[in-house]
């Protein structure tokens, strides 16, 4: 990447996001991730604007919840606006080169967050993807089952999950936990748990 890994933010701007989420009337239901190298799952994924409760969200504890943006999108002014966010350039033209410099990126730094919305699109589909598994595995990151509701307004890092070498078994664990949580996407036909 060539670029430091921002990690953290100022206290100021930390309590603005706070307030700034609150004010948009979400609520925050626990903290942020507490291990050095952790992936959180964003789920569900139907609109842009998860990415801003989101960011408000994870950068209130003054921490940077890095994700994953076209590296097309990475050109003056936009591109330093992106790293500051804590966004990551990626080839998305194949999937194996995205996950192999993510695990890469991660490899170089002590400390690294990362926001992934494992449906990969904002439509509904009946297979998530699993790139964050390997990520997970090759980095010995903790996985997150995180959310946002849309109808609820809250918002979680949710529960650590504990991952096996069997990925089908583990997306099924995972679609088993989802599923009864009755999420609501802001829009609502975009979503639904495999």
């Amino acid at each position: 990447m060539g670029k430091k890994i921002k990690t953290t933010v100022s206290p100021r701007w930390a309590r603005f996001c706070g307030w700034a989420l609150r004010k948009l009337g979400w609520e925050s239901v626990g903290g942020p991730m507490v291990e050095k190298k952790a992936i959180v799952l964003g789920v569900p994924h139907t609109t842009a604007k998860d990415f801003l409760i989101c960011y408000l969200f994870y950068t209130q504890f003054g921490k940077v919840a890095h994700i994953m943006i076209k590296k097309e999108f990475f050109f003056w002014p936009v591109g330093p606006i992106l790293r500051s966010c804590g966004a990551v350039p990626v080839d998305r033209a194949s999937a194996a080169s995205m996950v192999r410099s993510l695990i890469h990126t991660m490899d170089q730094v002590d400390e690294f967050h990362l926001a992934i919305a494992p449906e990969g699109t904002r439509k509904a589909v009946k297979r998530w993807k699993t790139g964050f598994h390997l990520i997970a595995k090759e980095t010995g990151s903790t996985v997150y089952l995180g959310y946002f509701d849309w109808g609820r307004k809250r918002i979680s890092v949710g529960e650590p999950f504990e991952l096996t070498d069997d990925v089908k078994a583990d997306m099924q664990r995972i679609y088993d936990h989802y599923r009864p949580m009755g999420l609501q996407g802001l829009h609502k036909d975009g979503f639904i748990v495999p």
